[in-house]
């Protein structure tokens, strides 16, 4: 019985430890996390909050390292070591990168059944087949980090590792996929738009997200879910010839993941995303703190941000609501949208990565649509 309070004990100062870095950590899920990692764990995630690392690569951080201790509890029945061994990381790619079709053949191919169940049950796997090569690397080099931020060495440049994952991708193409099959264009947007008609908190808050999420460059899902009213700042009006100035608000982003924290990257909203945020403020009455926050069953407006994913999911049911394809459609559609609405009405890339606060023209350009992009001057040279 001894035991096991103490074990409870240890389980209640995890969860509070990370109370004290809520604010960058996804800490909806503090009670998990407080139970799956472990002291060392937790004491990394300190340090790197301290060391001043961004708010979304800490994240990113921190849903991998649930994410492989989750994996490595399945897997080994044990919590993982460090630094982890060679065989462990090889195990990590064959449960990850396997081939569907030696699937068929030999059921003991990929993750095992049972690893598979566990992982599911807790939320971590939701898709069903090989992981892409993209995410699994990330993982792995996220794994890598947290060794090193750990002082310990690792196996992570090994041959054998480096051709174990070259191998099992050869073995098992995977065509690269958009996060959003479709850009949220300005068209789409007026769809989504619509279905936020009336004065009620939550169409007043969704139709504030959408517009600042576009109007801002397409900002990330995280960048909107964390924002906070202290990043707002009231800038004159604009001039209009022959009509009323129009309202305008700086977002000071702070560190960004294409920033490094040394300028305060500035991005402006001027017009009907100035009035849609100022109305679901006033009606929320939030005058500080998160902008953008769930609402209970009644109609109570919480004091916690809404999370990253949340965001997408209140993409997707306007996109629902609005009668179109909701597979076809994500939050991330607003980054790329925002970037292909651009190219649509003449806007040169430098002038629009302004304000998407892109930094690489190659990864900006990229979000551009197929399809304007066949349809574009540039494929119409002869």
């Amino acid at each position: 019985m001894t035991k096991l309070k103490t074990s409870l004990t240890a389980v209640e100062r995890r969860a509070e430890e990370l109370d004290t870095i809520a604010a960058v950590l996804p800490i909806e899920r503090r009670d998990e996390l407080a139970e799956l990692l472990t002291d060392h764990d937790v004491e990394t995630l300190r340090h790197l909050v301290n060391q001043g690392m961004g708010d979304n690569t800490l994240r990113a951080l921190t849903s991998d390292l649930a994410y492989l201790e989750a994996w490595g509890l399945a897997a080994t029945g044990r919590s993982l070591p460090w630094p982890a061994p060679e065989a462990l990381l090889l195990k990590f790619v064959a449960h990850h990168l396997w081939d569907p079709q030696h699937r068929e053949t030999d059921p003991d191919h990929g993750m095992p059944a049972d690893v598979d169940q566990s992982l599911r049950s807790q939320g971590f796997l939701k898709s069903v087949g090989p992981h892409a090569p993209a995410t699994v690397r990330r993982r792995l080099a996220n794994w890598s980090t947290l060794t090193k931020w750990r002082g310990l060495d690792g196996a992570f440049a090994s041959p054998a590792l480096k051709s174990a994952i070259r191998l099992a991708i050869r073995a098992a193409p995977r065509q690269r996929l958009r996060k959003s099959a479709k850009a949220v264009t300005s068209d789409v947007l007026a769809k989504l738009l619509a279905t936020c008609a009336t004065d009620s908190l939550r169409d007043l808050r969704d139709r504030a997200i959408l517009m600042v999420a576009f109007a801002s460059g397409g900002r990330r899902r995280s960048e909107i879910a964390g924002l906070r009213r202290e990043q707002l700042t009231v800038e004159p009006p604009i001039p209009v010839e022959n009509g009323a100035p129009l309202p305008s608000l700086a977002i000071h982003l702070g560190r960004t993941k294409t920033s490094n924290g040394e300028q305060d990257d500035i991005v402006y909203l001027t017009g009907r995303p100035v009035e849609a945020l100022n109305a679901w403020m006033m009606a929320a009455k939030i005058d500080s703190g998160s902008v953008f926050r769930a609402i209970g069953r009644w109609g109570t407006v919480s004091k916690r941000a809404i999370d990253p994913q949340s965001v997408n999911a209140i993409i997707k049911q306007r996109v629902e609501l609005a009668g179109l394809d909701r597979g076809e459609f994500s939050a991330h559609g607003l980054r790329s949208g925002y970037l292909t609405e651009a190219a649509n009405r003449g806007i040169p890339l430098p002038e629009a990565m302004e304000q998407s606060r892109h930094r690489s023209v190659q990864q900006a350009s990229s979000y551009y649509n197929n399809a304007t992009r066949r349809s574009g001057r540039a494929a119409r040279m002869l």
